[in-house]
Order: structure tokens, then sequence, then C-alpha cells
């Protein structure tokens, strides 16, 4: 309750840095330029293992997502995004119940296209591949067909795509809103599954 209570307060804050920050001004993504921006949301979990440990299933919790982007635009339409998230999650179902927490660390290089680059709010596309880290509390312990097993944690390869909007508030400040789908190859090193997750996130940058 406290993580997801701070990740509604750091997002609020973007917001209202986003609202004080100045009047709008018109869009101005040109080639050439980067853009800086650090950014909140959720993440969405789904099953870490193929297979019940002692009769119940682990899974990722839904947690909150922090973290920060770099983009360089090679024209006004096509650009570079690159981004390093991290989320206090937990694992939750373990056996004998309770969580166990499970850092992630999420680092991601996309292709961002962008439409009607020269609107005050431009949206946009983007898709990439990425590299997940898991740091697993404790091992999570229990029974499969009879035999006793331990499952710590692990990496592994990332795939994205998503949707957002950028909204430019100032001549070099701007907000976006995004949602992702992501894929995770696994987070733990036995009886692992693939991942299919969502993010939701907020950001507030500057463009230079």
């Amino acid at each position: 309750m406290l993580r997801r209570t701070a990740a509604a307060s750091g997002i609020a804050a973007l917001g209202t840095m986003a609202l004080v920050c100045g009047a709008p001004a018109k869009a101005e993504v040109k080639a050439g330029t980067n853009e800086v921006h650090v950014f909140a949301g959720y993440l969405f979990g789904d099953d870490l293992t193929e297979t019940p440990i002692s009769g119940t299933t682990p899974e990722l919790d839904d947690d909150f997502l922090v973290g920060l982007r770099y983009d360089y635009n090679f024209t006004d339409v096509l650009g570079l995004d690159a981004s390093l998230g991290f989320s206090p999650n937990s694992a939750k179902g373990v056996p004998g119940g309770g969580d166990v927490d499970l850092d992630i660390t999420m680092l991601d290089v996309d292709a961002i296209w962008t439409f009607l680059p020269d609107a005050q709010f431009a949206p946009y596309l983007l898709g990439g591949v990425g590299y997940a880290s898991a740091n697993l509390d404790t091992p999570i312990v229990g029974v499969v067909d009879g035999q006793p097993v331990q499952i710590d944690d692990d990496n592994g390869f990332t795939l994205n795509a998503g949707i957002g909007a950028r909204w430019f508030f100032t001549e070099r400040g701007l907000m976006r809103l995004e949602a992702r789908y992501r894929f995770m190859d696994k987070l733990v090193d036995n009886f692992d599954d693939s991942l299919n997750t969502f993010e939701a996130t907020v950001s507030v940058g500057m463009t230079f």
C-alpha cells in the first residue's frame, strides 16, 4: 500500500510540474534534437513459473515503476528512445503464503515514430528490444511432483511495443503519456515462464 501511495504521489507531482512550468507552446519535434525525461507509472505482472510450486503458481505482482528516458530525433518523425526503469516489485502466491520482494531493473532501446510532429499534442508509436534483471530477496522453495525445488532470480531479454503522445507545455518542456506491452523472457531460474506484462506511465521532460 505504501508503494502504491508513493507511485500515485509521484505521478501527481509530475502532473503538477507540467501545469506550473508555463503556458502551452507549439510543439517542436525537430530533427537533431534530444529529449530527457523522468517517468513514473505502473507495471502489471504475470505468472513467474510455468508450473505450480507446492500447489500455487508464483506471480509477478502489479506495482509501481519509475525511471529515466533519453530520446534522439533523427528526423521530425523517426527517433531513438532509450529507457532505464526500476520496479520495487514482489512475487506473490509463493508457497507458505505472503510475498517475496522481487526488484526488477529494465533497459530498453526502441525506435519511435511520431505522428503530427508539428502539433502541440503529438502521438507516437514505439517498439524495440531490451533486458530485464530480477533480484529476488529470498529463494522460492516448495515441491514439484513430490520433489523439493528451489527457485532463484534470473534475467533475460525483453520485447516491447507501445503507443503514447507528447504534449508540449512550453517551448522546451513536455509531458509524455504512454502505454506499453512488454514480453519478458524470464525472471526466475527454474520452472521459468515467459511473462506478458503491461506498463502505463507519465513523464515530464525537456528538449534541447
